[in-house]
């Protein structure tokens, strides 16, 4: 495997991207961990070409990217940024060949707890301060993420009456960790075709369903609102169950670990950390009741919070990688995506697409 060490180089620029004002933020429970992502990319095909992308962390008060090396056989690769959204993005470049297409991503990661103070936030959204302009970028609607329609609808019929821009977003969190559920059928994290679930009136899914049922409504009623992807690292504290597991020593297999939280802005307060989705996840995997205490608790704790076991990559959503791909537009990136000759792999499968990723957390 040719040894490629970035350590000095390809951090830079990935502190740039920052979720949140530190001075709004509350941290606890620093936790690191040492994660790998390996490829080893096959087809039907003796000889093909691939193009592989994969998503890297952003920096931020509660996560920072210690350590960065990649190694592989690709003929070229890259480490940039030039996207709509400054996504973090690897890509590798491998020529036509009989040769394996191989590639290790090795990353050591710190994380911290999140959350933002309620007090602070009931302030801020009193004080009614203006959206900043650069904030304003995640009022828009997207091809998946309506603004109109019977999202709007619905988002006004929650906040009916409701002038206090944070009464509005405990409204709209309300109503959509009662209302959703999650289906186990759905692939990987869902699609998150907000519109195409109205229409049907389908209010299923999983992660990037739910939270962007979540997102539509917030930008529908003026109140700024995003996905984040991510994976998850290792055991919760919460429910190790539901919510992320590792073995006695910390070790965890985290290939299908993929998971699409949210924020909301309050100006004054900034982006605030928030997780619907996992609401529904904790009472499908545990087999609870809404009304359990242990549902009640956790959505006290996840409308403004986030327990880091897990990292983020970015909030991308319909946009184009760099380089260019075959398939220009993208849903989101929160798994690894390749392209054979111009067609897409499945990236919600890793037997298929041939990756394993692992993490070990340093106790």
């Amino acid at each position: 495997m040719q040894r490629r060490d970035f350590f000095k180089t390809s951090l830079v620029g990935l502190g740039a991207l920052s979720l949140a004002s530190s001075n709004a933020l509350a941290f606890s429970g620093e936790r690191r961990f040492h994660v790998v992502f390996d490829f080893d990319v096959k087809s039907d095909k003796k000889n093909f070409p691939l193009d592989l992308y994969n998503p890297l962390p952003f920096n931020s008060d509660f996560q920072q990217l210690r350590f960065l090396q990649i190694d592989g056989n690709f003929e070229s690769h890259s480490i940039n940024s030039d996207n709509a959204y400054d996504v973090n993005t690897h890509y590798a470049k491998y020529s036509s060949s009989e040769k394996a297409k191989l590639l290790r991503i090795t990353m050591e990661i710190e994380t911290k707890n999140v959350s933002v103070p309620l007090e602070l936030i009931k302030k801020a959204s009193q004080a009614n301060l203006p959206i900043p302009q650069d904030v304003k970028e995640f009022l828009k609607p997207t091809e998946h993420i309506p603004t109109s329609g019977k999202a709007k609808a619905k988002a006004l019929e929650i906040t009916q009456g409701i002038s206090d821009t944070f009464e509005k977003v405990q409204a709209i969190y309300e109503w959509v960790c009662y209302n959703t559920y999650r289906d186990p059928k759905t692939i990987g994290c869902g699609v998150g075709h907000v519109g195409k679930a109205m229409d049907a009136g389908y209010l299923g899914g999983k992660c990037t369903d739910i939270s962007s049922i979540f997102v539509s409504f917030l930008r529908s009623v003026n109140i700024p609102a995003r996905e984040v992807f991510g994976i998850r690292l290792g055991k919760s504290e919460y429910s190790a169950k539901a919510l992320g597991g590792a073995d006695a020593k910390g070790f965890a297999k985290i290939s299908g670990g993929q998971h699409c939280r949210t924020e909301y802005y309050i100006a004054g307060a900034g982006w605030i950390p928030c997780d619907p989705a996992d609401i529904r996840k904790l009472i499908l995997v545990e087999d609870l009741k809404y009304e359990d205490p242990r549902v009640q608790e956790l959505k006290k704790r996840y409308l403004h919070s986030w327990e880091m076991n897990w990292v983020g990559f970015n909030w991308g959503r319909d946009f184009t990688l760099s380089p260019k791909p075959a398939n220009a537009t993208i849903n989101n990136f929160g798994y690894p995506y390749a392209e054979i000759d111009g067609e897409a792999l499945n990236y919600y499968n890793p037997k298929t697409f041939s990756y394993n990723f692992t993490s070990q957390e340093i106790l």
